[in-house]
């Protein structure tokens, strides 16, 4: 009986000593589990952690905005690397909404006509390398309001009796949003005004000269289509002049059909709003007279193609002409400027005292005639003495693609075109960088 009862002991102990065992088991598989998923989850956060310390600045005194069109790769994979031209420049772009630009997209001129460097300027800026997303590292900060969008109902041109408190609108968005404004009071913010008188948004010289640039801006920098040589109202602002906009993709699409050097037939041309009687319905001289003198003069003489009609195919004519007239409309500057160059035609340039772009990369003197205003009655003479002497050196300068490019608006931006060309004049003015000042003064 003792036995039994030894035995019936010894196999419940070695029953509970084989539970033990099992259940220590149990414990070291959960244990071995339970590190494993530790160490998967340490492992994950790390990398994480990384790619967000690395794709992401800190960002502690301000919420930034996030653009839905550009990305970080763009930027980093952009054919413009950060040449030292620029100086290490930087420039925030505002994230406005999308009343101040984005909305006016819906009708298609506003991104093609002669205004819409507006438009040009701020897609190729988006994929430039100079753009941060961190607006306390930037220079300089670009304002993207579209206001020659609006488009008459009556007569089809912009209309900018809106501009003014569009933009003051915009301003009032920015300072109550972010600091930057504020800071400096606007002087190393940047708007486009590309239309008649730029930063004065008027179409009429003697209402754009009563209302001078608004207050609100005249601290800031303008890149406007307007300049001239001599003191004027709507120039009183820090400035760039910058080319009125031809859309690139017409100027590849004419070349392509017939290249610069081709054979010239059109010994003098121009296309456009010639007015038989000077005096406007609106009770002004339209260009001065110059135009409806030219008709006058020339309109007979079988060596100027003088057109008063539109034509879509308008580049078509340029490209076949030896001479292409520019004289000046309502404002001194006029798209023919640049569409002259482009096409190979050389610009005849009729607007006294008009102040030309980027004249550092385009050498206006060597690739283009001026003609004064009172001299029109000579035109003809005039050109008939360039035709035997020095055309052909004219047009080799002229026909120089780093002179086409330089005024035309490329997406992406491309060196030397004509964004390129505002941010190396941006470049010349990092005196107003606030950043630039406080690093100089530590």
């Amino acid at each position: 009986m003792l036995q039994t009862n030894k035995k019936g002991f010894y196999v419940k102990m070695k029953l509970l000593n084989n539970t033990r065992i099992h259940k220590n088991q149990e414990k070291k598989i959960f244990c071995q589990r339970y590190l494993k998923w530790i160490l998967w989850f340490s492992i994950s956060f790390y990398f994480f952690s990384s790619f967000l310390t690395t794709h992401n600045k800190p960002i502690s005194r301000t919420v930034l905005s996030h653009h839905s069109n550009p990305s970080r790769a763009l930027i980093e994979e952009s054919s413009i690397k950060n040449l030292d031209i620029f100086k290490g420049m930087k420039v925030y772009i505002y994230d406005l909404p999308s009343k101040y630009n984005k909305d006016w997209l819906t009708n298609e001129r506003c991104s093609t006509h002669l205004f819409a460097a507006e438009v040009a300027f701020h897609n190729a800026l988006l994929n430039s390398e100079t753009t941060t997303f961190d607006p306390w590292e930037a220079d300089f900060f670009f304002v993207p309001v579209y206001v020659s969008c609006n488009f008459s109902k009556v007569n089809g041109f912009p209309a900018i009796g809106h501009a003014r408190s569009l933009i003051s609108s915009a301003i009032e968005h920015i300072s109550y949003q972010l600091p930057f404004w504020n800071r400096s009071l606007g002087s190393d913010h940047v708007f486009v005004a590309s239309h008649d008188f730029g930063s004065c948004f008027h179409t009429m010289e003697d209402v754009a000269i009563a209302d001078g640039v608004p207050e609100f801006l005249r601290n800031s920098i303008i890149l406007q289509t307007f300049g001239v040589n001599y003191k004027h109202p709507c120039q009183e602002v820090e400035n760039v002049v910058i080319p009125p906009y031809i859309p690139p993709e017409s100027v590849r699409a004419t070349l392509k059909n017939s290249s610069v050097d081709c054979w010239r037939d059109i010994f003098a041309f121009f296309r456009g709003k010639m007015e038989l009687h000077p005096k406007n319905v609106s009770g002004r001289f339209y260009g001065k007279q110059v135009r409806t003198m030219i008709w006058r003069k020339f309109s007979d003489d079988k060596r100027f193609y003088l057109r008063r009609e539109r034509f879509a195919g308008y580049q078509s004519e340029i490209v076949r002409s030896t001479f292409c007239l520019c004289p000046l409309g309502w404002a001194p500057w006029s798209p023919r400027l640049v569409e002259s160059v482009a096409l190979g035609c050389v610009p005849v340039i009729i607007a006294d005292g008009i102040r030309l772009p980027f004249p550092s990369a385009v050498p206006w003197a060597e690739i283009s005639l001026t003609v004064a205003e009172n001299d029109v009655d000579n035109l003809g003479k005039i050109l008939e003495h360039v035709t035997a002497t020095n055309l052909t050196v004219i047009q080799k300068n002229l026909w120089d693609p780093g002179v086409r490019k330089a005024l035309l608006f490329n997406n992406p931006m491309s060196e030397g075109d004509a964004t390129w060309q505002v941010l190396l004049a941006l470049s010349q003015k990092l005196d107003r960088s606030h950043k630039k000042s406080r690093v100089s003064t530590q």
